[in-house]
């Protein structure tokens, strides 16, 4: 691997998990105020959570 395509990857994973984090910090945000809507709440965070790391893995591997 070349240097540009290994820091490209290292700044993937770093944006990913600042978007995981901030994903699960306001979910958790939300099922504190509304306890009732835990199942959607968690449905969508996974989701999103999912599809965050989808583009972090290709980013990894296209580079």
């Amino acid at each position: 691997m070349e240097i540009p395509s290994v820091i490209g990857a290292g700044l993937a994973v770093i944006g990913a998990g600042i978007g995981i984090g901030m994903i699960g910090g306001r979910a958790m945000d939300a099922i504190a105020r509304q306890p009732e809507a835990y199942g959607k709440i968690q449905t969508a965070m996974l989701i999103a959570a999912a599809l965050i790391e989808g583009i972090g893995f290709a980013a990894i591997f296209a580079g």
